[in-house]
């Protein structure tokens, strides 16, 4: 994402050596067998130590063991053991993602978007689900893969089913602004409330063509079920390998695509340069010794802002025309940001001037400026928000995202300050994204199938709906901030990146699932899965593609589709017994 997290420290060695610490005195959780001499010559003094979760009887616990992942990391048979395990390899991670996302932002910074925006950072987004998928059937005797396999089938189709119906939904929800007579949302005017036809979204043309390529990136699962719908299992194996070969074939022309036609990165840019603009006003203002722009309470100070207004308005007709507001940003020092003068007046224009009569009144202006100030403190908030400081900090931040997503010249990458320093760090954050998904991946798994057999509920269905909070939350939270903007722009770059992740889900997470179905010979019966993730991704690609406007009612449909999809699955598998 061009938005630079504010990064939190993460007491991951501190966690490891407590698991190190666990495996040298005795397990953490015990599944239930009690300890004897044989086991370890300190099995004796320390079985008091040791955290029972299973109260079962010794002849229960006999009938219902588990077993420690790599030898040493804690399990159980129990409900709230399992559940415990699941929410802390969900949480590890959920880290996992986090790191890998930042060390993306710190390659792109060097790099710029064209070849890493395009072709590493998709893959990068989808490595946690990929990992899940892979290790979900790769580890036990064929039998246990095909059981646990269905882990991996959860993940898949509850991550595809989550982005394009609750994220969807909820990003229609904070993104929604009143439409105006021409069927068009208008920028940052939401006065209409909840209204399910008077307010919505809008999204640009490039938008709907992501919506089309997630539609067309279902037909590797078209192709693996094609011998099912034939009811016939002569072809059976050949079509999950034709299905594989297209599931990679569409992953690569996906990321070209991305290489050649960058148009999300160049919108990020575009976007990032509006808020460096923003920023330097708000700097101008600072310098300008008008005042301090917040209260101690940290509101905005209005008495300032209209000391600014009143300091831009050279005619003295309390409106600000377009020269006047082009007159302040051609004396503003941007200092090499190269951008279009008049196009910043239109996107000031489109920020401030709500009643559209094509000036900026003074109260527009302190609304507007209000705005902008409530989102320098949100976006440097560690800075002291309620200092002068913030300012300076807000505006170095907006010049580093937009130095993220500049397209560089290789000339250009060398003028990057200490560019060394920079790889070696975001090496270093994919590195320990990785390691930390290679690691926990495999326990989660285990847990979740654990959790699975203690509750009698299917895995599926935990995995369904647990995982992918695991796995896509980072995209999320980066997802509503942009839509909540209230733009048409931001919601254009929101809306194509929900479509890229499910795009991705179908086409390279779905290539290492077929990979573990053909190469360790397991059984493909999943038609009610499949069909769940055509019905999700058909409907709302085609409901996606062929238009850019979305009234609130829209985000009903979406919402509605996650718990028909877990229905869908229930009937066709239990009562009709599908799989």
């Amino acid at each position: 994402m061009a938005i630079r997290r504010q990064r939190r420290p993460f007491p991951l060695v501190p966690l490891i050596i407590s698991l190190l610490a666990v495996a040298a005195y005795g397990r953490l959780i015990s599944d239930g067998t009690p300890a004897t001499p044989s086991k370890s010559v300190l099995a004796s003094p320390l079985s008091s130590a040791v955290i029972r979760l299973n109260s079962s009887s010794p002849a229960t616990a006999e009938e219902e063991k588990c077993e420690q992942s790599y030898g040493f990391l804690p399990c159980t048979t129990t409900v709230l053991g399992n559940l415990f395990l699941v929410l802390t390899y969900g949480f590890l991670m959920f880290k996992a993602a986090t790191y890998l996302s930042e060390g993306s932002e710190l390659l792109l910074e060097v790099m710029g978007p064209g070849l890493v925006g395009g072709l590493l950072l998709p893959i990068l987004g989808a490595l946690p689900d990929a990992l899940l998928v892979l290790v979900s059937g790769l580890s036990g005797t064929k039998e246990t893969a095909q059981s646990q396999v269905l882990i991996g089938m959860g993940l898949l189709a509850g991550s595809t089913v989550f982005l394009v119906t609750l994220l969807w939904g909820t990003c229609v929800i904070v993104g929604k602004c009143d439409i105006g007579p021409d069927g068009l949302a208008i920028d940052s005017t939401d006065t209409k409330g909840f209204s399910l036809t008077g307010s919505g979204i809008t999204t640009d043309a490039q938008t709907s063509y992501a919506a089309r390529i997630m539609a067309i990136s279902v037909l590797p699962f078209v192709i693996a079920q094609f011998p099912k719908m034939l009811k016939s299992q002569r072809w059976e194996r050949l079509a999950i390998l034709l299905a594989l070969i297209t599931s990679f074939a569409l992953v690569l022309s996906y990321c070209l695509y991305q290489v050649f036609q960058p148009w999300i990165q160049k919108r990020k840019l575009a976007y990032a340069k509006h808020k460096h603009v923003i920023s330097g006003i708000l700097k101008h203002a600072q310098m300008e010794a008008l005042g301090r722009l917040l209260n101690e309470d940290g509101t905005p100070n209005e008495n300032v802002i209209r000391k600014l207004f009143y300091k831009i308005d050279m005619d003295g007709n309390r409106n600000l025309s377009r020269a006047e507001l082009h007159a302040l940003i051609i004396g503003i020092n941007f200092e090499d940001i190269d951008f279009d003068k008049h196009d910043a007046v239109d996107k000031i224009m489109d920020d401030f001037d709500t009643s559209g009569n094509d000036t900026v009144e003074e109260s527009e202006f302190i609304e507007g400026m209000k705005i902008w100030l409530n989102e320098a403190k949100n976006k440097v908030p560690a800075s002291g928000a309620y200092s002068n400081k913030f300012v300076s900090d807000y505006h170095a931040r907006t010049r580093e995202e937009h130095d993220q997503l500049v397209d560089r010249s290789d000339e250009a990458v060398e003028s990057v300050v200490n560019p060394g320093w920079y790889i070696a760090k975001a090496v270093g954050f994919l590195l320990l994204g990785s390691a930390i998904c290679a690691a926990f991946a495999d326990p989660l798994v285990d847990a979740v199938h654990n959790f699975s057999n203690a509750t009698q509920i299917p895995s599926f269905f935990i995995s369904f709906i647990a995982l992918p909070l695991a796995t896509n939350s980072s995209e999320a939270v980066s997802a509503i901030i942009f839509a909540s903007r209230k733009k048409q722009r931001t919601c254009s770059l929101t809306f194509s990146e929900i479509y890229g992740g499910a795009t991705m889900n179908n086409t390279l997470c779905l290539g290492v699932f077929l990979a573990l179905i053909y190469f360790r010979d397991l059984t493909w019966d999943f038609s009610s899965e499949v069909l769940v993730i055509l019905l999700v991704c058909v409907i709302m690609g085609l409901f996606t593609s062929f238009r850019t406007n979305f009234s609130l009612w829209t985000c009903i449909v979406a919402f509605l589709l996650y718990p028909l999809s877990l229905l869908v699955v229930y009937i066709l598998d239990y009562q009709f017994g599908w799989s």
